[in-house]
């Protein structure tokens, strides 16, 4: 499981490289997600991370570098 500055910096590179990331599962106390293709195609690899504030900052309420999915 990466830490929050790990994942946000991971996330945050992935769609900065034109990469989507998705969240595939959330609970109280974890958030895991997809890394996939630019096209959403296909998933290339899946990270974890504690939920925290700051991730939920980062997030700002979405599950995915595309915008507001519900």
């Amino acid at each position: 499981m990466c830490s929050t500055p790990e994942i946000v910096e991971t996330l945050d590179r992935w769609e900065t490289s034109g990469g989507i990331w998705r969240v595939l599962s959330k609970d109280s106390d974890s958030v895991v997600f997809g890394l996939f293709t630019c096209d959403g195609g296909e998933q290339m690899s899946q990270v974890a991370s504690p939920r925290t504030q700051e991730l939920e900052a980062f997030l700002a309420g979405r599950l995915s570098s595309e915008g507001y999915l519900t």
